[in-house]
């Protein structure tokens, strides 16, 4: 057996479970890949390509010197549901050192019972955990047309799940941009979707936590 072999053997040996043996080979191996499973906000809906948070993510890490892979594996439009379905296959195909979970606006905007939110989020969670990831969850808000009771709701919902899970958590990816006094500015014409100008202030909302995990 190498001497690295050796060294990461008695690692997994000491940190003991398959998650953390799996976690620490490919910690020994290769770049750190890390998989942004998220909805239209992360997948540069409306927005010339190369301008959205996730690829400034990715300059980020070229600037700080930090080798990681990013793979956006977000769709416009999905649920927690959406999300949990595409799973297993893209842990399985990247498996990933870090999963980004930024989805459950549309489960909101489309009404969607709370409770079935916070068990996608929490399943897939636990998921990206047992193969070997770390998670950070990237919460959402809701306007206040939807309600004080709903939106408290909503947003507790993120830090329950991060909370009962182990998990990292950004409270609110829109932070200083939805709740801007330029707004409005910061929004393309459907007033969901960020222009290009809020994308660095979503990735510096993200980027703090996202390091710590790195």
């Amino acid at each position: 057996m190498a001497r690295r072999d050796f060294i990461v053997t008695g690692m997994v040996a000491l940190l003991g479970g398959p998650a953390w043996a799996r976690q620490a080979a490919r910690s020994a191996g290769k770049t750190p890949v890390i998989l942004v499973v998220g909805d239209s906000l992360s997948a540069e809906y409306g927005l010339a390509r190369g301008t959205g948070w996730v690829t400034l993510l990715e300059q980020r890490l070229a600037q700080e010197k930090i080798a990681a892979q990013v793979i956006n594996a977000s769709v416009s439009g999905d649920t927690t549901a959406g999300g949990r379905a595409r799973l297993a296959a893209l842990l399985k195909l990247h498996q990933p050192t870090l999963v980004v979970l930024e989805l459950g606006g549309n489960d909101a905007l489309r009404g969607l019972p709370l409770q079935g939110t916070q068990d996608n989020l929490s399943w897939m969670t636990q998921q990206a955990q047992a193969a070997g990831a770390r998670v950070l969850l990237v919460g959402m808000q809701m306007p206040p047309n939807y309600g004080a009771d709903y939106g408290r709701r909503f947003a507790a919902l993120f830090e329950t799940v991060a909370r009962e899970r182990k998990a990292a958590l950004v409270p609110f990816l829109l932070k200083g941009v939805a709740d801007a006094p330029n707004a409005t500015a910061l929004f393309q014409p459907d007033r969901i979707h960020p222009r290009a100008e809020a994308q660095p202030r979503m990735l510096d909302n993200v980027w703090p936590e996202l390091r710590k995990l790195l």
